[in-house]
Formats: structure tokens, sequence, C-alpha cells
């Protein structure tokens, strides 16, 4: 369990500094200001200092953030090249059109983190939780998320070309157009991912896991797909791809192409064996008999009836799989939020203060209420009512964390 170092007030010079600054309130805004155009941050350690209200467009160049509590804060714009974010809380942070190339984002917080555009070139994430977070058409090339966790992720056109997503998880990412190029994703779980036209070129994918992912017109051309599973999954066209896959559907078509059609016979020579061995004048056969015509008869009804039993039975199997890593994911996100209310917990416990009661009342009552859904839930659509409260008691704990940060808590 993570647990967050204390924090202290900022040194004199540099409060001074964040006082100086203008209060806004914390909102994303429509379109970035001028990336490194605000508050000059360069180099700093702010691992114990009071964060200024202001960090849109933000200089963080170099800056160092381990461990930092970031949650809900606007960081439009901000530069943050080789800034150190190690097991930092970035939850539904706005980062978008930022400028992370190179920053350090080991084991942090990503959850619900909004990152359009931005510039994640030869990011570090590895171990980090993004689930839910948002990275339309960013970039992270070269960047490492090994072993990161992308559960419903937004990478909508993102480039990752040469990214290191070994052993990540990105189930039911929505991957459409990403760019994938290069990039290893061995041992990668991609279960129900949508990579419609993604780019896949030249991938290591081998034992990857494609269960149940939509892959209509995703480009397999080079990849390494030995060992890659594709259980359930949609349009798998693997031409030009390499090695041997398993569990694949029917009508997917292999590493080398599908089996083509033989050749249809030339009905203007051909003679069948009545007329090669009857003489001109003999009688022809005859027309089928109604006893044979029952037969067939009854043999379509009873592969129509085999045919419709298979579909209900594998839609039954599809809704099966889709509620289990539904609910994975659900069980997932509600142990995580226990533990932030432990860590919290603790934290104030070693500091000797209190938080607000009305607000850490909501949170652990959120918390029972998200186990309570996950019990009663049949369906993913019931699964939201666990999700909806979590999103409920990660504010209020936010709202305490805000309110100890400004008092100092109450001893």
């Amino acid at each position: 369990m993570r647990r967050f170092a204390p924090r202290f007030l900022a040194a004199p010079s540099l409060a001074l500094a964040f006082l100086a600054l203008p209060a806004t309130p914390v909102h994303a805004a429509s379109a970035p200001c001028k990336p490194g155009s605000g508050v000059d941050l360069r180099g700093r350690d702010l691992t114990g200092a009071a964060l200024p209200p202001d960090m849109r467009c933000a200089d963080l160049t170099g800056a160092k953030l381990d461990g930092v509590d970031l949650t809900g804060k606007d960081l439009t714009g901000a530069v943050l090249s080789k800034a150190s974010l190690k097991e930092a809380d970035l939850g539904q942070v706005h980062l978008d059109y930022a400028d992370l190339r190179g920053a350090d984002l080991s084991d942090a917080d990503l959850g619900q983190l909004q990152a359009k555009q931005a510039n994640l070139r030869g990011a570090i994430l590895t171990d980090a939780d993004a689930v839910q977070a948002e990275f339309p058409h960013s970039d992270l090339t070269g960047a490492v998320l090994t072993r990161a966790v992308l559960t419903q992720a937004d990478l909508t056109d993102a480039r990752l070309v040469d990214a290191d997503l070994k052993d990540a998880t990105l189930g039911q990412i929505k991957g459409r157009k990403a760019d994938f190029t290069r990039a290893k994703l061995d041992e990668a779980k991609l279960g129900q991912a949508h990579l419609e036209h993604a780019t896949l070129k030249d991938a290591d994918l081998s034992e990857a896991e494609f269960t149940q992912a939509e892959l209509d017109g995703a480009d397999f051309h080079g990849a390494n797909v030995d060992k890659a599973s594709f259980i359930q999954a949609d349009d798998v066209d693997l031409t030009g791809a390499r090695g041997t896959p398993v569990n694949l559907p029917d009508d997917a078509v292999a590493p080398g192409g599908a089996a083509g059609d033989e050749p249809a016979a030339d009905r203007t020579t051909t003679t069948t064996t009545w007329e090669r061995d009857v003489p001109g004048n003999a009688v022809g056969p005859k027309g089928l008999s109604p006893a044979l015509i029952l037969v067939i008869v009854s043999g379509l009804g009873l592969s129509l009836t085999l045919i419709l039993w298979g579909v209900a039975h594998r839609r039954k199997e599809r809704f099966v799989a889709e509620m289990a890593v539904a609910r994975h994911a659900a069980e997932e996100d509600v142990t995580r939020f226990g533990e932030e209310i432990d860590a919290l917990d603790f934290e104030m416990k070693i500091n000797q203060v209190s938080g607000p009661t009305h607000e850490w009342r909501a949170a652990l009552d959120a918390y029972e209420a998200a186990k309570q859904a996950l019990n009663v839930a049949q369906t993913p659509y019931d699964l939201r009512a666990a999700a909806t409260a979590v999103a409920r008691g990660r504010y209020a704990l936010h709202e305490v964390r805000s309110r100890l940060s400004a008092t100092g808590g109450h001893r």
C-alpha cells in the first residue's frame, strides 16, 4: 500500500512567490495558453512545498514532484520535461497539450488523467495506474509503460511507436487508429480492446491476449503474433504477420493469408459419369423421391436449430466474458479506493491530525456503497453504480486533503 509523505510549508522565498500569484479557479480550459508561460518552477524540489493555485502552462522542467498530490490540478500546457513524478497522484489532472518528454511517472496514479495532444516521448510510466486516463492524439513514442494499467484508457489516434508495453493491461482501451509500430506488447492484455484501423506493424505481440478485441482494419504486417491469443476477437486479419497465433476464430485470416477457393470446374468440357458410361438412348435418372426430400428438409431443420443454439451459446459466452472483464476492473478500482482511504487515514494518524468529519464520513459511506454495488451487480450496466460511488468518494477524499493542506489539520 502506498503511503504519502506528510506535507510541510514551502521555504519562505518560494512561499512568497506563490502568494504573489493571482488566485484563479481550477478548471480545464478549452484552448491552451503558451506552454511554459506560467509560473517558473524549473528544477524546484516541490515534494514538501505548497503548490501555487494556478499551474496552467507552468514551467516545471526538471522539477521534483515525487509523491506529490496533484489531484484535480489544471496543468494544461505545462512543461514537465524530465520532471520526476514518481508515485505522484495525478488523478483527474488536466495535462492537455503538456510537455512531459522524458518525465518519470513510475508508480504514479494517473486515474482519469486528461492528456489530450500531450507530448510524452520517452516518458517513463512503469507500473503506473492509468485507469480511464485519456491520451487522444498524444505522442508516446518510445515511452516505457511496462506493467502499466491502462484499463479503459483512451488512446485514440495516439502515437506509440517503439513504446514498451510489455505485460501492460490494456483491457477495453479505445485505440482506434493508434500507431503501435515496433511497440513491445508481448504478454500484454488487450481484452475487449477497440483497435479498429490501428497500426501494429513489426510489433512484438507474442503471448498477448486479444480476447473479444475489435480489430477491423488493424494492420499486423511484420508483427510477431507467436502464441498470441484471439479468443472471440472480431475481424482478425493477420496477413503478413509472423509466428503461430492460438485460439483464432473460424473467420480469421491467419498469417500468410487464408486458403483461396479451388478453381471452378470447366463445365463446357466436363462430363458426368452418366454421360460417359450410359448409351445415349438410355432413360436418364429420375427426380428426387419424397422420402429423400423429407430427409433433406429434416436435416436442414436440425442444422438451423443447431446454428441458432450455437449463436445463443456464443452470445452467452460473450456476455459472461464481458462481465468478468468489467467486474475485474470494477473490483480493482474499488480496492484502490479502499487503499487510498487507508493511506490518508494512516497519514492523519501519524501526524495526529483530523480531517473534516462530514467529508471523511462521505468517503467511508461511498466505499461501503461501492462494495454493496459490486455484490449485487449482474450486468456491466449494474457496475456503473460502483464506479459512481467511487468517483463520489474520491471527490470527498480530495476535499479532505484540500482542507488539511489549507489548515494544517486540528491537533
